[in-house]
């Protein structure tokens, strides 16, 4: 990544043409990470579909364009498939292997945020591997607070994984 201080660093709603860099974004953290537990990478079909769905429910897909070129996204879904949660959304954000550590990870966070008090969402809720300490330490710098530890729920790369919870609360009670 050009040096963070001379790059041109765009925050910007996703377009469909977007998704394939969205595409390999994602299947490097499935390949490479604990991030995404998933084994296999999707298809450009795949992103296709998820971009449809978060379109057609109004939830925003924002991606950072540095020098012109897709390093990062962040997006918000449904967190529960029940009416009870409708104020609740889940979130997540992948940054660019050659990208990370530049602060990109945070202006999408704060830009989602924003995005989530306009949309009348009144929590957010993480939910990183618990080993995740840059995830962790970023989110409580934007104020979520850990709500607890799910122990060994998950497993990739042959191990167990933990999972830590974190919410923000970001807006009044519809």
């Amino acid at each position: 990544m050009p040096d963070a201080h001379t790059a041109t660093i765009v925050l910007r709603d996703a377009v469909e043409a977007d998704l394939a860099d969205i595409m390999e974004i994602y299947n490097d953290a499935v390949v490479n990470t604990t991030a995404i537990w998933n084994d296999n990478v999707v298809t450009l079909a795949n992103r296709q579909e998820w971009f449809a769905a978060r379109m057609a429910r109004g939830f925003p897909i924002l991606v950072a364009e540095v020098d012109g070129r897709i390093s990062g996204y962040a997006s918000y879904g449904d967190w529960r498939a029940f009416e009870g949660f409708r104020h609740t959304v889940e979130h997540s954000v992948y940054i660019h292997a050659d990208a990370r550590g530049h602060g990109l990870g945070r202006r999408l966070m704060e830009a989602l945020i924003d995005r989530a008090r306009v949309g009348r969402i009144h929590v957010m809720v993480a939910c990183i591997e618990a080993n995740n300490e840059a995830s962790i330490r970023l989110h409580e710098k934007l104020g979520f607070r850990t709500t607890g530890t799910f122990r060994e729920v998950g497993t990739k790369f042959g191990r167990w994984l933990d999972l830590t919870c974190m919410e923000l609360h970001v807006g009044e009670r519809g």
